[in-house]
């Protein structure tokens, strides 16, 4: 099944994917040359939240989104504080709206 991730790297920044397969991509990123050219210059990487998609055009859509997000707003969704997000958002509209944000599945 499709999913996206976040890892913490040995330097304490996040890389965000997605893969088919969570597991042999963690492992890839610690072991192998198929990692990431990120991951491989700050091993170990460790799993710290991931969400699966029935679609990988969805999963990789969602990559793409919390790859634009800041440092504080990826913590907040690796630790389920879903209603932090808006606040944490870099656009002021965002900031403004009341709520409204839901966890994918």
């Amino acid at each position: 099944m499709p999913w996206t991730y976040m890892l913490r790297c040995s330097d304490q920044s996040y890389y965000v994917g997605s893969t088919w397969d969570l597991d042999g991509r963690v492992w890839q990123h610690n072991h192998s040359d198929l990692g990431a050219a990120y991951t491989r210059r700050r091993r170990p990487v460790e799993l710290v939240w991931s969400v699966w998609f029935e679609r990988i055009e969805d999963a990789f859509s969602y990559e793409k989104r919390i790859q634009g997000w800041s440092r504080k707003k990826r913590e907040a969704l690796i630790h389920n504080d879903y209603e932090a997000l808006p606040g944490l958002s870099r656009r002021a509209a965002v900031q403004r709206k009341a709520g409204g944000f839901e966890a994918p599945r």
